[in-house]
C-alpha cells in the first residue's frame, strides 16, 4: 500500500531529511555542487523565522520525498513583490506521481496570500524533464538569463553607507 503523502510547512528537526533531496538536485544541476556544511546552514539559514520566505516539504510516512521553496523579493517591473522558486525536488521512485504538482500549487496558494504579482525560478538548460513539468503548468521561457558572481568584494571609499553616487562616477 502506498503511503499517504502530505505537505506542509518544514521545520528544523527536517534538515536531515532535505540534505539528500539537495543532493539529488545539485546532482542534475551542473552549476552546482553539493557541500552539506553549506547545505545545512543555507537550510538553518531558510527556516529561521520570516514571512517572505517559505519551504514545503512532502513527506511520505516518515520520510520527507520532497521539498520547495520560495522568497519574496521586490520588482520594480511588477510595481509589487514577487517570489522566486529556490528549490523544488522529489526523489526520483516519487517522481510522476503528482508530488511535484502539489508542492508548486502550494508555493502558489503561499505567493497568493502574500499578494506576490509574479513567481520565477531557474531551471538547469539541460533538465528536459524539469522543463517540459514547468511548461505543463504554464511557466514560460524568457529572454533573461541568469548571471552569477560568487565572489563579491569591498570596493570603494568605504561603507556602502557613506557612497553618494556621485562617489561612483
Amino acid at each position: 500500500m502506498i503511503p499517504e503523502v502530505h505537505i506542509r510547512e518544514a521545520v528544523s528537526g527536517d534538515i536531515d531529511g532535505l540534505l539528500p533531496l539537495l543532493k539529488e538536485l545539485f546532482s542534475i544541476e551542473a552549476d552546482f555542487c553539493f557541500n552539506e556544511d553549506l547545505q545545512r546552514r543555507g537550510l538553518t539559514m531558510m527556516l529561521e523565522p520570516c514571512e517572505s520566505r517559505c519551504l514545503l516539504i512532502a513527506s511520505a510516512g516518515n520520510r520527507i520525498i520532497g521539498m520547495a521553496s520560495i522568497q519574496t523579493l521586490i520588482s520594480t517591473a511588477e510595481g509589487g513583490l514577487s517570489g522566486i522558486i529556490e528549490d523544488l525536488v522529489v526523489t526520483p521512485e516519487w517522481r510522476g506521481k503528482g508530488i511535484g504538482r502539489s508542492l508548486l500549487e502550494a508555493i502558489e496558494v503561499w505567493a497568493h496570500t502574500k499578494g506576490l504579482k509574479r513567481m520565477q525560478l531557474l531551471a538547469d538548460s539541460t533538465n528536459t524533464p524539469a522543463l517540459e513539468f514547468y511548461q505543463k503548468r504554464g511557466w514560460m521561457t524568457t529572454q533573461l538569463i541568469c548571471l552569477r558572481k560568487t565572489e563579491i568584494h569591498q570596493h570603494g571609499k568605504g561603507r556602502y553607507d557613506h557612497w553618494q553616487c556621485s562617489d561612483l562616477y
